[in-house]
């Protein structure tokens, strides 16, 4: 049954592509929604990107055609902008959110047997619909439940003298019985004897399972891995070959401080990459502090101190780097570079350990916006916490980090890990659990 879909500001401005992935349905955009939209596309952010993208969009669809009166969309379905020219030119005095309710209401009652269903990210819009009587949802297209994320790594048991050939050979087939995906990490138990265990992870071309790149005796700026997975992390962020690597866990995991040493060792001891280019959405914990005073890089600075703390941490642990023992002097030779993901769209990073930190916060688009900015012989490690969200438009099921890893799940470069224990303190591993 074909459906009216009534589409809110913010789904638009989440995803531009939106309007073509209702399938063959009409989506309706209210002209009070675009007057939301139109109050954005002077900014120089992403939503201002996003604002202006779905004007052109909409226009493009125009092609000598009305949109008031629908357009078709390429996937079958109508494009429609829904206007009363009476009230446009009298100027509505509702709120966006009541326009909304409205004009959704007066799509159903004019057309009783096609569903009119108000797509929103505003959860309280949600609410207010179905107090009217009136179908609401989210917008789920790029939506990932939890529940379902790719764990990017599987148990499997083996005979003992199996295990036995992998550790002498550095590598054996994929067992039968095993489905995996490329790059997907295994830890190896003895059939009947869970004493002999080795860890491994799955080749590019899904077919052996393959030894883990170690660390160095030093460690990685005198970082050893302390469990399973922190020994999983740093096998993906050796391979050269794994040129997407998401790290996904709670506070204190190691996922930061296992990305930025990586990136340290490769970049700046072996030289494997030109530099370091660390950069994290800037979205505020709490209350904003406002405006900050001072040039860009004073206005950034609170926001790239816990970087700028682990990069200190780790030359006090593993020493100084081309004779720089603090964390201001790799800034100033340009080894690192720390931006903030706003200025990120247009770049073209070539040869680069990119970390994009805090990735939870980030859209799909934005993830999308990010990744494409990838260019030849460039690694890019992602870092994220689904339950420490910090952006009022997504949650742990819409954010982008969550969908990449699902999207990337079978490429053969690209690897996950999922850290469970905390190694941060017993106390910080507390909090995590409990609070």
């Amino acid at each position: 049954m074909r459906k009216n879909y009534i589409l809110d500001a913010n789904i638009l401005i989440h995803d531009p592509q939106s309007i073509f992935h209702f399938a063959d349905n009409t989506v309706v955009i209210p002209i009070a929604v675009l007057s939301e939209i139109d109050a954005f596309k002077k900014e120089m952010t992403a939503r201002g990107y996003n604002a202006r993208h779905v004007v052109r969009l909409l226009d493009s669809l125009r092609n000598g055609r009305s949109l008031s009166e629908g357009v078709p969309a390429p996937g079958g379905g109508v494009v429609k902008v829904y206007c009363e020219t009476e009230r446009l030119f009298e100027g509505s005095r509702l709120p966006a959110d009541l326009e909304i309710l409205r004009v959704a209401r007066t799509i159903h009652e004019a057309d009783p047997q096609t569903p009119a269903v108000i797509v929103t990210k505003d959860i309280n819009l949600r609410i207010r619909a179905d107090a009217a009587g009136l179908k609401a949802e989210d917008y789920e297209s790029d939506r990932v439940l939890l529940a379902d994320v790719y764990t990017g790594q599987h148990e499997h048991a083996i005979a003992p003298s199996m295990i036995e050939t992998f550790r002498s050979a550095g590598s054996i087939d994929v067992p039968r019985n095993l489905s995996v995906h490329p790059n997907e990490y295994v830890l190896l138990r003895g059939e009947g004897d869970e004493r002999k265990s080795a860890l491994a992870r799955v080749d590019a071309q899904g077919k052996k399972l393959v030894a883990l790149h170690q660390a160095p005796q030093a460690g990685l700026c005198g970082i050893k891995p302390r469990n399973k997975d922190q020994f999983f992390a740093v096998d993906a962020l050796l391979d050269d070959s794994v040129q997407l690597v998401t790290l996904m866990g709670k506070a204190g995991t190691g996922k930061t401080v296992l990305a930025l040493a990586a990136a340290m060792v490769q970049s700046l001891r072996r030289q494997a990459y030109r530099g370091i280019l660390v950069a994290r959405p800037v979205v505020p914990v709490g209350r904003d502090l406002g405006f900050l005073p001072g040039d860009i890089g004073q206005k950034l600075d609170p926001w790239m101190k816990p970087v700028l703390d682990t990069v200190e941490f780790l030359l006090d642990a593993g020493g100084p780097i081309h004779g720089c023992s603090d964390a201001a002097e790799l800034l100033r030779t340009g080894l690192i570079e720390i931006q903030p993901l706003t200025y990120i769209r247009g770049r073209n990073i070539a040869k680069r350990f990119v970390i994009i930190d805090e990735a939870q916060n980030l859209t799909p688009l934005e993830v999308k916006t990010v990744i494409t900015r990838l260019g030849q012989d460039a690694k890019v490690v992602l870092t994220g916490d689904p339950f420490q969200i910090d952006n009022p438009y997504v949650d742990a099921n819409s954010n982008g980090f969550t969908y990449l890893v699902n999207r990337f799940r079978a490429q053969p470069v690209a690897a996950h890990v999922n850290l469970i224990k905390g190694e941060r303190s017993t106390l910080a591993e507390l909090a995590a659990n409990l609070l």
